[in-house]
């Protein structure tokens, strides 16, 4: 018996992503994602490589093994208790990466959490080159799910944040941050710094506020810059100017022809 389809439908809650996001990562339909998910039917096997491959899983354990929340916390340890045989040599290490900053996917956010001191995984972190100056520490980080979409506005997933990391006394309602802890890599609005906790809100009012603890948070990184390959439609009130302009010309016509 497979379990990938159950296998998808809870990391793609984890991860916060839509079926139809889910879908175009991998090239997909929706209705085929949610036929995987009701076990209607089975993806491809160059599809099951693809999500393995993406989410840092091996294809035995997403095949043969339900998972569980902490099992997808800890895929990291996993993969090594489970992939020792398919171990690469040292030789065939990455090579530290030079110039650029350093860029924190989606695939990675699990092992960033772990390894977020580590100087050798931070330099062998993928790197980013793009046209701007920012001081500080930087790192640049893939948007995970629609939490800051609003109305098809806002951070889409997908995009690249540049941040700069925040010190504790830095932090500010109105700042968009992604904050690291032990468990969670979240990008968020501040609405509220108390003295034991971090409010954080979603500019989709349909998403839960979150109330992080100071002492668990392990970094704070600003988002001063935004990347994106998706193309903002109009805003709301612009739609409602442009529908109010369309229907005075119309009301013009019709009284002087």
């Amino acid at each position: 018996m497979s379990f990938v389809g159950r296998n998808i439908k809870k990391i793609r809650s984890m991860k916060k992503l839509s079926q139809m996001q889910f879908a175009e990562i991998f090239e997909l339909s929706r209705t085929s994602v949610g036929a995987y998910e009701e076990e209607r039917a089975e993806p491809k096997i160059d599809t099951i490589i693809s999500i393995a491959n993406y989410f840092g899983l091996s294809i035995d354990v997403l095949l043969s093994k339900e998972l569980s929340v902490n099992d997808l916390y800890n895929i990291d340890i996993l993969n090594k208790k489970l992939s020792k045989a398919h171990k690469l040599p040292d030789s065939a290490a990455p090579i530290a990466n030079q110039g650029g900053v350093p860029f924190v996917s989606v695939k990675k956010y699990v092992e960033y959490m772990v390894q977020h001191k580590n100087k050798d995984f931070i330099n062998n972190l993928e790197r980013v080159h793009l046209p701007v100056k920012m001081k500080g520490t930087i790192r640049a980080f893939e948007m995970n799910g629609s939490e800051m979409e609003y109305h098809q506005q806002g951070l889409h997933h997908g995009d690249i944040l540049m941040c700069h990391q925040l010190a504790k006394a830095q932090l500010k309602a109105g700042q968009i941050v992604v904050v690291v802890t032990e468990q969670q890599l979240e990008t968020h609005r501040i609405t509220e710094v108390t003295k034991t906790s971090l409010k954080l809100g979603s500019d989709d009012p349909n998403y839960p506020e979150l109330d992080i603890p100071h002492k668990k948070i392990l970094e704070c990184w600003e988002v001063k810059g935004v990347f994106s390959t998706y193309l903002n439609p109009p805003k709301v009130l612009e739609e409602k100017v442009m529908l109010m302009e369309r229907r005075l010309q119309e009301i013009e016509k019709k009284l002087f022809g």
